[in-house]
């Protein structure tokens, strides 16, 4: 898939840490939890805390921001992010964010939620994360995204992100992937939002969201381009 052909773009990542992280994907399978534990505990240069695929907060949140402003009725409205990695959308929205959220980072690499919770808590020297709004808050949970019973009711969130993370799943197979899917759309409330961002086309990615997503509206939006590449918001949303 297009995603993972190219070499993984880390804006949050100094160029020497960037290298280092291309070279160590090289031909992994990103479906690998040690793979990720691996680079999660690399070192990291200067005053960089977060590692992201793609893009980060800065340029997702002119998408988040109004579904959340619409997703008001539920106060605050609770957002789940699927593999979240040490990726700066959940920190992002914690504290920027203007409206009240409640924000869910999970993932299956105990080294990237250890990562986040110091990040969150002020952790080696630095500055505990403060809300962009006093009644929003922040949680991180080691889980995998493939099997979300232990810790989310059906229909508990407004708002899923997926950034990348069905990529890396189906590296291991569509079966998980598709796994993955179900267990974000259980999880979403029946009015809710789930959003995939890939670079992977529309080609290939909206056929596999309609199959396993059937009874739920699919749509994509152009992203960017960042960098020089343009990616994609593959949409699905239940009724209003």
């Amino acid at each position: 898939m297009a995603a993972l052909r190219r070499t993984l773009h880390l804006a949050s990542l100094a160029a020497g840490t960037r290298r280092t992280v291309a070279g160590s994907l090289a031909g992994s399978c990103l479906a690998d939890r040690s793979l990720w534990d691996k680079l999660h505990a690399q070192p990291r240069q200067g005053s960089v805390c977060t590692f992201d695929w793609f893009f980060g907060y800065e340029e997702a949140q002119g998408l988040l921001l109004p579904l959340l402003e619409k997703s008001r009725a539920a106060c605050p409205p609770r957002v789940l992010d699927v593999g979240c990695g040490t990726s700066s959308l959940c920190t992002g929205l914690y504290t920027k964010c203007p409206h009240p959220v409640d924000v869910l980072g999970v993932d299956f690499s105990p080294v990237a939620v250890a990562h986040m919770n110091s990040l969150l808590e002020g952790g080696q020297g630095q500055t505990p994360l403060c809300p962009g709004h006093p009644e929003s808050s922040l949680h991180f949970m080691q889980a995998d995204g493939q099997n979300l019973q232990p810790l989310a009711s059906s229909g508990s969130f407004q708002l899923v992100l997926d950034k990348g993370t069905w990529d890396a799943v189906a590296r291991g197979g569509l079966p998980g992937a598709y796994q993955l899917l179900a267990e974000c759309l259980r999880v979403l409330s029946p009015q809710g939002t789930l959003i995939q961002f890939s670079d992977e086309d529309p080609d290939v990615r909206l056929p596999c969201l309609e199959k396993g997503s059937q009874g739920w509206t699919v749509t994509v939006q152009e992203l960017g381009p960042f960098r020089g590449i343009t990616y994609f918001a593959y949409v699905v949303q239940g009724s209003d």
